[in-house]
């Protein structure tokens, strides 16, 4: 048994002081987003969780877009959010699975093939139910099951070879890697892709350097295929990196150590290649093991590489992601290297162009071009793991501050990356690291308002009659697959941010890690308790200080903090205000709340020493249910 709350290090807190505007912001939107995000459910689903939607959806594109608009509800809950709302989320997902299995893209409720862009962005709805509730056995089994497409396990899904520790193409999934592509699996995307870079740079008749690509073409897309097919279906690629997060995912809830041996084992392998390349990150690399193996030897050019469709973000997105998964996994810093290496590499091309310090996004045949600003947020997730001053100092570098000292609320869900960085209603992790760094006071204020700007603007939009899911004209065009992400409401940056203290997840696939979490120990379930506030405004390596509201006049509150998303730090010691410091130990401690009360807290932790788990107060993920067994012929 573990420890249950009232049995933790408690906190008496009993000072009345003004309720500050962020905590009454924080408060209004977690009473905002628990009817909009019913609302919005009731608008756009069914009883059974099924989209009010077409009846036919071809091609391997599209089964992320419905997770994506619904995939912040569980989240939301597990920061404070209501039970109805998680309970709507788990209903949803069940009906968006049970759907695109009827379209054809999900075969034992994982999609069947795609990247590990898109793999990444739905699996987001399903890593977050671990936070919300590691009991449920249906969630355990599906990460036994989803991890064993990948490790091996699954007789169907052989995606993985273990002895070249690599994953066998770019485009895998339940029926295992996809080695020959149709025409068919790509003919969704096609009047999107008609406005992107040409993935090829002998393309007959098209401008290499151009964004315009007419897929639509027959003729150019049957070209497109056949390069496609000889090229970029085999074989591994940095994309693939994501995969780490199904595996921590899996450790999580049972703390097998064969999970933890995958993730540390791939990203090695991708160190070695890198060394065995002069450093740069290969982005292709063929089923021998050889880099460039259907390339002409060329090290660039691969799917979701240096050159096509995005350049340097879809290789250092998944560096972060799988950096900070064994870093979570091992306590080690050393992990995040990779990352770091790809960063100072970029950086020591960098130009100067009318003063500011540009850096290359893409490397064609000819060499690197198409210089931009570094974007902070791979710095920052360096940073809010290893808390190391040079990793700041990365962050840092070439900073634009025309385009990152203030909040941008110009956020967006598709189509437009917020000054190069995140989707998902998520652009402001740059901002947040520079309130960390006592630059910016007014940030959590100015972050909060925006958010409450952007839902409200979003509700005014769902409820619009020219977006009625039942009349509005959503048939023709493909791009109407990502309706739920334009118009949902599930605007959480800010909670996130603030009452954790960390970064957002990175949108295409990685865990939320941040310094705490929270649980309402009278309520027994997790996230802040109703009334209360939370914000966290400095971090160090071996500590952060961090404020509870008690917003409520009438009733007190008990909160729980536990050390770390994932309880991987230990609390060594608390000072409430001006008091004494209290010696603690262990991953959680209760603050009890007076009616009004504020508890301005100063903790002593050590991180990263306890294994990552999805463990509550009262409840070890490792004690669930044995998962049920099928037959064997």
């Amino acid at each position: 048994m573990l420890e249950t709350a009232p049995q933790l290090p408690l906190i008496e807190a009993a000072d009345i002081a003004p309720i500050p505007e962020w905590a009454l912001l924080q408060r209004q939107i977690f009473a905002v987003l628990d009817k909009a995000a019913i609302e919005f459910a009731d608008r756009y689903t069914r009883a059974d969780g099924t989209l009010i939607w077409r009846d036919r959806w071809p091609g391997m594109d599209g089964s992320d877009d419905p997770y994506e608009g619904f995939m912040n509800m569980p989240l939301f809950y597990a920061l404070g959010g209501s039970e109805e709302v998680y309970r709507r989320s788990r209903t949803i997902w069940d009906g968006i699975t049970w759907q695109w299995t009827e379209y054809g893209q999900i075969h034992r409720e994982y999609d069947a093939y795609y990247d590990w862009m898109h793999h990444g962005e739905s699996n987001l709805f399903f890593y977050f139910f671990g936070l919300a509730d590691p009991s449920v056995p249906k969630d355990r089994q599906r990460a036994r099951r989803f991890a064993g497409f990948y490790n091996g396990e699954d007789r169907e899904a052989l995606n993985w070879d273990a002895e070249r520790k690599l994953i066998r193409s770019p485009i895998t999934g339940s029926r295992g890697p996809r080695h020959h592509q149709t025409a068919e699996d790509w003919s969704t995307h096609r009047e999107i892709l008609d406005n992107y870079l040409p993935p090829f740079e002998d393309l007959p008749g098209i401008d290499r350097y151009g964004m315009q690509t007419p897929w639509s073409d027959d003729a150019v897309y049957a070209e497109i295929l056949k390069r496609i097919n000889e090229r970029q279906s085999r074989g591994d690629v940095p994309l693939n990196l994501g995969a780490t997060s199904l595996m921590t995912h899996a450790y999580a809830y049972t703390g097998d150590e064969k999970y933890r041996a995958w993730v540390l084992d791939y990203l090695a392998a991708w160190e070695d290649r890198t060394r065995k390349n002069n450093g740069i990150l290969p982005d292709n690399v063929g089923l021998s093991g050889d880099v460039g193996q259907y390339n002409d030897g060329k090290w660039w050019g691969g799917y979701y590489g240096w050159r096509w469709p995005h350049g340097s973000f879809s290789l250092l997105e998944p560096l972060s992601i799988a950096g900070m998964n064994a870093a979570l996994l091992t306590g080690e810093m050393r992990h995040l290297d990779l990352l770091r290496s790809q960063l100072d590499m970029l950086w020591g091309l960098r130009k100067t162009e009318a003063g500011q310090e540009l850096v290359p996004n893409r490397h064609y045949d000819e060499g690197w071009r198409d210089y931009r600003h570094p974007h902070p947020m791979f710095g920052v997730y360096l940073w809010n793991a290893s808390m190391d001053e040079e990793d700041a100092q990365r962050a840092e570098r070439g900073w634009a501050s025309d385009i990152f000292d203030t909040v941008n609320p110009a956020y967006s869900s598709y189509g437009q990356n917020t000054a190069g960085g995140h989707m998902g209603f998520n652009g402001n992790t740059a901002q947040w690291f520079r309130f960390m760094r006592g630059r910016d006071p007014g940030y959590p204020v100015a972050l909060l308002t925006a958010n409450l700007k952007t839902i409200s603007e979003q509700i005014a939009n769902y409820r619009r009659d020219e977006n009625d899911p039942e009349t509005m004209d959503h048939y023709r065009e493909s791009m109407t697959i990502h309706m739920w992400q334009q118009l949902t409401p599930m605007i959480i940056e800010g909670l996130t941010q603030l009452t954790l203290g960390g970064p957002m997840h990175v949108y295409h696939g990685g865990l939320q890690l941040a310094r705490f979490r929270y649980f309402d120990a009278i309520a027994r379930r997790p996230g802040l308790p109703l009334g209360v506030a939370a914000l966290v405004d400095g971090l160090t390596h071996d500590g952060a200080t961090l404020t509870l509201v008690n917003t409520d006049a009438s009733a007190a509150a008990e909160v729980v903090i536990q050390g770390g998303v994932f309880g991987e730090h230990d609390i060594t010691s608390v000072t409430l205000g001006e008091s004494a410091p209290l010696p603690t130990s262990g991953r959680w401690l209760t603050v009890r709340l007076a009616p009004g009360a504020t508890a301005r807290l100063t903790l002593r932790m050590q991180r990263f020493v306890r294994p990552p788990s999805y463990d509550t107060p009262w409840v070890r993920a490792a004690d669930g249910p044995a998962p049920l067994l099928g037959r064997v012929e």
